[in-house]
């Protein structure tokens, strides 16, 4: 089984059932915790440079904010940075979030190992997920259908960029330039175009602006 744990979490009886779970069923020799998403990952840092590095990290999705000014303020961010400093880290996701486009987002881009939806099994769900980890294979909250939320897979890295920088206020010369600097093709004003208006069409879309505002709602971008 693991051996050293970090927990990112804000709500302290959320924290304190977490730790009491981990280390009474799995026997996990330390498991640490913190409020804020900038702490977590300084403990990262540090345990990552004196070779001491944490096992897994388990993860909340949203922070609330207080008077503490943080760099890092959701827990994507946290684990977008995490993976780069540690890609061998097993991440666990323990979120309210039930969208499943979010969650295979999650799976997909952001390459966590387990997702467990808060509930009334969650702590339950979260041994199970470690015991998965551990062994190589993945976990899902069984309410979670990710068919629903098929279209994430469907979008490939060139319709990916297209989506951010539109939803930036690019226009398309603009996003052409971006992709050439990027080497992904094609990169003409008329591929673009292509590749927008076939969006529209599997989104529902009449424009640009639909087509942002749905795939943001909806968590693609």
């Amino acid at each position: 089984m693991f051996k050293k744990v970090l927990i990112a979490e804000d709500f302290q009886g959320d924290n304190k059932s977490i730790v009491d779970t981990l280390k009474a069923k799995l026997r996990i020799p330390e498991v640490q915790e913190e409020f804020y998403c900038d702490k977590a990952f300084n403990r990262l840092k540090v345990a990552h440079i004196n070779q001491e590095a944490y096992d897994v990290l388990i993860t909340d999705l949203s922070f609330k904010k207080d008077h503490t000014h943080q760099n890092l303020v959701s827990g994507y961010e946290l684990i977008e940075v995490s993976r780069k400093l540690q890609p061998d880290i097993k991440i666990i996701v323990n979120s309210m979030e039930e969208n499943p486009v979010q969650i295979k987002t999650l799976f997909d881009s952001y390459k966590i190992n387990a997702y467990v939806c808060k509930g009334r099994q969650s702590l339950d769900e979260l041994v199970k997920a470690m015991e998965l980890v551990r062994d190589g294979a993945f976990y899902i909250s069984p309410q979670i259908d990710l068919n629903l939320g098929k279209n994430v897979f469907e979008l490939d890295e060139l319709d990916l960029v297209i989506l951010k920088n539109l939803a930036n206020g690019l226009s398309k010369k603009q996003i052409r330039v971006k992709l050439k600097k990027m080497d992904l093709r094609p990169n003409s004003e008329s591929a673009i175009d292509k590749r927008v208006s076939k969006l529209f069409d599997e989104f529902g879309a009449k424009n640009s602006t639909e087509l942002v505002a749905k795939l943001i709602r909806e968590g693609l971008i």
